[in-house]
């Protein structure tokens, strides 16, 4: 008996507020990327790769009025991110600060977790216009040259990684 009282103590002290700490982190951080191309973060992805497209327009035999086309489409996906980026992170705190309490309004708590899920699919909505907008201006030599390229674009994106130490 005092065992398990003793390991539902520990279980309490140790565990828990590493648990609560992850809660409160986006799971982008958890993942140190965000993951493959149609998981949550993707839509993130969608500028980066535009970006990167303009950055390799040569390569990808984009004409000078394809340029001028897209990057405004570009800066428009960037700009989409920004917002949602910030009003996300608002109601993620909002989200947080109504269940802290030992008795928080479960239909609020629900009527937040929609706020978020119905967030999150309007973006989801809204950069998929920008990339049709994007398709439309490629040729098709083009989309499968982007596509190919893409794995190399995508690896550029990545943030360095230090190698962990062997000891």
């Amino acid at each position: 008996m005092k065992r398990v009282f003793l390991s539902l103590v520990m279980t309490a002290v140790f565990v828990l507020p590493a648990a609560a700490r992850d809660m409160e982190m986006p799971m982008h951080e958890h993942m140190g990327a965000r993951g493959p191309m149609m998981e949550s973060g993707s839509m993130d992805r969608m500028g980066e790769m535009m970006g990167k497209c303009l950055e390799h327009a040569e390569e990808l035999g984009l004409t000078e009025d394809q340029t001028k086309k897209l990057t405004p489409l570009h800066r428009e996906m960037k700009k989409l991110l920004i917002r949602f980026n910030a009003d996300l992170k608002l109601a993620e705190m909002e989200h947080m600060e109504t269940m802290e309490v030992k008795d928080f309004d479960l239909d609020k708590a629900i009527a937040e977790d929609r706020k978020i899920a119905g967030m999150k699919t309007a973006h989801h909505a809204e950069m998929l216009k920008l990339m049709k907008q994007v398709r439309t201006v490629l040729t098709e030599e083009q989309f499968r040259k982007m596509k190919e390229m893409a794995p190399m674009m995508m690896k550029d994106m990545m943030p360095e990684r230090a190698p962990k130490h062997m000891h």
